[in-house]
């Protein structure tokens, strides 16, 4: 898809390798996401940069934002996540 892209320095391939998914792929970033409400704190609209899709799971690089958000993806596109990573290869570790 147009939007979609993958992060500076990796290839489909190393994501696939690394996440043991040989089916994952780069989406289009045109998509809701949000990361959960924790506790007091409200639930928060991200503005996606890249995204990644895991069959019913994803990994989000939000704009203006260095960390990698895991979730559920969901029939409609969406994406609803519920932890943050500080390194993609540390997120690929948490599928």
């Amino acid at each position: 898809m147009e939007d979609a892209q993958l992060p500076a320095g990796w290839s489909l391939q190393q994501i696939r390798d690394r996440s043991g998914d040989g089916q994952a792929t780069a989406l289009n970033t045109d998509r809701r996401v949000t990361y959960g409400a924790v506790g007091d704190l409200p639930e928060e609209t991200l503005l996606p940069e890249i995204v990644l899709g895991f069959h019913d799971l994803a990994i989000v690089k939000a704009i203006g934002d260095d960390d990698w958000y895991m979730g559920s993806l969901n029939d409609d596109g969406s994406i609803v996540c519920w932890s943050a990573y500080t390194e993609l290869a540390e997120a690929l570790r948490g599928l």
